[in-house]
């Protein structure tokens, strides 16, 4: 499977995730590569490279009818991210306060920073998904 930070990095690929969770949660049964195209406002051939690494990456399923085929959002993969961002967000526990509090000056600010980018990372998926995938 493809690195999945590497597979969201693209912000066309992002949108369509967002159309596809979208749709779901209005109780769609998939979206055509043609709503996609004309929702997003993306030619069908980008359309088609993006999602190609999405199912790749196990972020959709497609369902065949005829020529058709319909996306759908399978989110499982997204749980590698909230289990990398996790111990960035809980930065108040104790078990956080307690391994900055072991660094050396320069590494605990550095964990500070990482932590506040992280927490960063995590209100921006929110925004983008609606909530951090997986929680």
């Amino acid at each position: 499977m493809a690195d999945i930070f590497g597979v969201i990095a693209d912000a066309t690929r992002r949108d369509i995730l967002r159309l596809l969770l979208d749709r779901s949660t209005s109780g769609e049964q998939g979206t055509s590569v043609s709503h996609i195209v004309q929702e997003l406002g993306v030619s069908q051939p980008t359309v088609s490279k993006h999602l190609k690494v999405l199912r790749d990456s196990e972020l959709v399923s497609v369902r065949e009818e005829g020529q058709h085929r319909y996306y759908s959002l399978s989110p499982a993969p997204l749980d590698e991210i909230d289990e990398w961002l996790i111990p960035f967000l809980e930065d108040e526990s104790d078990a956080h306060a307690a391994f900055v509090s072991t660094l050396p000056e320069p590494a605990a600010h550095a964990a500070e920073v990482v932590g506040r980018a992280a927490a960063s990372v995590g209100r921006a998926m929110t925004a983008a998904f609606g909530k951090i995938p997986g929680r």
